[in-house]
């Protein structure tokens, strides 16, 4: 049926527009299944891995509780942690980085932004960054076990990274992902051996502990 046709059909006409409609988005339909079923059948056939990190060491300048009664944390640590891209096919953008850690689940220092940047085939990357806050508040029962620990000499925290994350295969590039590592640090302050004085109060304590990662 042409459109000189339809035109003398009034009555057909919403059908006329219906089968034009049809031709045009069926192929389109069509178009983006096709483009659909070739990345996830790539997908698949890359096996693609989370990234691995590793928190290998942190350095303690400060550490300090105070208030009456003690709920206000003042501290500085650098932290060395170890990402390792374990995919041999695809490359990773980490778009935004923030670390900062915890105790007993309550966030004890600020955010820290990490530089973005890209990691390639196999590669391995280290960064080095300093977290911590000054006369940041703890709420009360955390505070009194916070004391408690660091006057025992021992205390368990977890080092957070939050951010975005990009997948790079060939020249497709993936939407951003939602990226959450999480480090255990156990630091041993009771223990000179367990330390290294590398300036003037600041003691680097290895860890090498394995993180968890979520994608």
């Amino acid at each position: 049926m042409t459109s000189k046709d339809c035109g003398s059909h009034h009555s057909h006409s919403s059908s006329c527009n219906r089968k034009i409609i049809r031709r045009v988005i069926c192929p389109i339909i069509i178009i983006l299944f096709i483009i659909l079923l070739v990345i996830l059948l790539v997908w698949a056939i890359l096996q693609p891995s989370k990234p691995r990190f590793i928190l290998q060491d942190a350095t303690v300048f400060n550490f300090n509780v105070s208030g009456n009664p003690p709920n206000l944390l003042t501290s500085n640590f650098q932290m060395t942690l170890s990402s390792r891209n374990p995919n041999d096919k695809i490359g990773i953008y980490y778009d935004r980085l923030d670390v900062y850690a915890s105790y007993r689940s309550q966030q004890i220092t600020f955010p820290t932004s990490m530089p973005t940047t890209y990691q390639g085939h196999k590669e391995v990357n280290v960064w080095s960054p300093f977290v911590g806050g000054y006369s940041v508040p703890v709420a009360p029962y955390n505070a009194l076990y916070l004391d408690q620990d660091h006057t025992r000499g021992a205390i368990m925290l977890v080092l957070h990274l939050d951010g975005r994350v990009r997948w790079k295969v060939g020249s497709f590039i993936t939407g951003k992902y939602h990226l959450h590592v999480r480090c255990p640090a156990f630091i041993n302050f009771g223990n000179s051996a367990s330390g290294v004085i590398v300036g003037n109060n600041a003691v680097k304590y290895t860890l090498t502990t394995t993180c968890s990662v979520s994608v």
